[in-house]
């Protein structure tokens, strides 16, 4: 699993980014195209899984960006590794959740509470 995390500064219409420990670097005139920018560098250094990412401005001039690249995922409430594909974390998750129902019904006993009162 890789986490790679980008500074993002705006000025004179143009967005620069720089990796917070690392070398990789980019820029382009809108956010949209950094962070695509961005992602196929990171992909070039490590494409081990899946990739998520999240944007996060912080000023009108500047923002933060992660890429984070394999790792695990998290379905509906259970944690499964990233494979490459979304099929398998999906039918991975797939058990946990009829579990969890069981879990909620029996809290509710517990308390003598129902959607029913």
């Amino acid at each position: 699993m890789g986490v790679f995390t980008f500074v993002l500064r705006h000025s004179n219409g143009e967005w620069k980014a720089k990796q917070h420990s690392g070398d990789i670097e980019a820029s382009a005139a809108s956010t949209f195209a950094i962070q695509r920018s961005l992602v196929n560098a990171v992909l070039a250094v490590d494409s081990s899984g899946g990739v998520q990412s999240s944007f996060s401005t912080v000023s009108p001039t500047s923002a933060v960006f992660q890429v984070i690249v394999g790792g695990a995922a998290i379905v509906g409430g259970a944690v499964a590794a990233a494979p490459s594909g979304a099929a398998p974390a999906a039918e991975a998750a797939a058990p946990a959740k009829k579990e969890e129902k069981v879990e909620e019904e029996e809290d509710e006993e517990e308390f003598g509470l129902s959607l029913f009162d």
